[in-house]
């Protein structure tokens, strides 16, 4: 996957969004949203499920966002315990009732091809939105935070964490965690971690007592905690009674309170563990001292993101894009944020600007 690191954080790239006009414009972009469409236009938006704050908050945001600007917001969830199918559903119900735009946080990226085939056929401009839809031809843009970049940046902090937290060991036992398989960004986070890890893997300096490096071996399926929590079980009592685990690549916030749950259920040292999504809970966490670190990725300047693209391409224009991202098939004009990481030492700075949670920082 083809990426790009935007300069500053992701704070100052909220204060940006107004300057969209300026943004550099792909060519790859086509002729999708050159006519415009009315300002009261129906904008539909299909995301995943329920199961994380963000994409909650999210919802909330298209919903009020939308109506802000003057359109008409369809924003539907697919149930956590459903299959794709149902928002399979939602969005061709979307299609029919006329949609211009429909913005999708795919619950399986791999299997709504025909679904956004149809959109474009019926003239809507299909966005992809956090994670990208793979394997077909009809996606016209994808706005994401930048997710290679988030593995990095956990994978580094891992290694700060262990030098900080466990600094009088030069060697560490680590375990490795990553996503969903059917969320293509499980895979993007795993790898942007493991170009770092990996190296430190293969010089000795980190151990994997398990094992289970692949990220085959090391997925949870549904992003569920229950599943992580029951694999870190399994892992402590199989590879761990005679040696304490030091960190924990953990790729969200959920995950990470899940695993050190299980961590403190079995009577063993807190480990460094790392995390994603500035949930309350994590960020509580952190400012606490317990979990290490998480990665913010402010929902309000993504959505906000995607409604200035809903908003140049209603006046006829192309929507800004950054770089273009490869969905297997076709290289997709993409808009990219920076992550910004968050540990103990600089919470209440990274969350200067987001009041709920510079709150949890006092």
């Amino acid at each position: 996957m083809k990426k790009l690191v935007i300069t500053g954080a992701a704070l100052v790239a909220v204060a940006a969004l107004t300057l969209s006009g300026c943004q550099a414009r792909s060519d790859d972009a086509g002729d999708a949203g050159e006519a415009g469409f009315a300002a009261d236009a129906t904008i539909g938006v299909a995301l995943p499920d329920k199961t994380s704050e963000n994409w909650v908050l999210a919802g909330q945001l298209f919903t009020d966002g939308l109506e802000e600007a003057g359109f008409k917001a369809d924003v539907q969830y697919a149930p956590a315990s459903n299959t794709v199918a149902e928002q399979q559903n939602q969005i061709s119900a979307m299609i029919t009732n006329g949609a211009k735009v429909i913005i999708i946080g795919a619950k399986d990226s791999k299997q709504l091809s025909a679904q956004v085939e149809a959109a474009q056929e019926a003239g809507a401009v299909v966005i992809a939105y956090d994670r990208l839809i793979e394997n077909t031809e009809a996606v016209d843009y994808y706005v994401a935070f930048d997710n290679y970049r988030v593995g990095e940046l956990q994978g580094q902090a891992l290694l700060d964490g262990l030098a900080e937290r466990v600094g009088t060991k030069d060697k560490w036992n680590i375990e490795l965690f990553s996503g969903d398989p059917g969320d293509p960004n499980a895979a993007v986070f795993f790898d942007g971690a493991m170009s770092v890890l990996q190296p430190k893997i293969d010089d000795g300096t980190l151990t994997v007592l398990s094992g289970e490096t692949a990220i085959e071996q090391t997925a949870t399926a549904d992003w569920a905690a229950e599943n992580a929590q029951s694999r870190m079980d399994t892992l402590l009592a199989g590879s761990y009674q005679s040696a304490d685990v030091d960190g924990v690549l953990a790729p969200n916030d959920n995950l990470a309170r899940a695993i050190l749950t299980s961590v403190e259920a079995a009577g063993k040292p807190q480990p460094v563990v790392t995390g994603q999504d500035s949930e309350v809970e994590s960020v509580k966490s952190i400012v606490a001292g317990v979990q290490y670190m998480t990665i913010y990725k402010d929902t309000r300047a993504l959505v906000a993101q995607a409604i200035d693209m809903v908003k140049e391409l209603q006046g006829g224009g192309e929507a800004s894009t950054t770089d273009v991202t490869n969905n297997g098939v076709k290289d997709v004009p993409s808009f990219y944020l920076d992550p910004v990481v968050v540990t103990q030492e600089n919470a209440a700075e990274a969350y200067a600007n987001n009041p709920d949670l510079l709150a949890l920082t006092k």
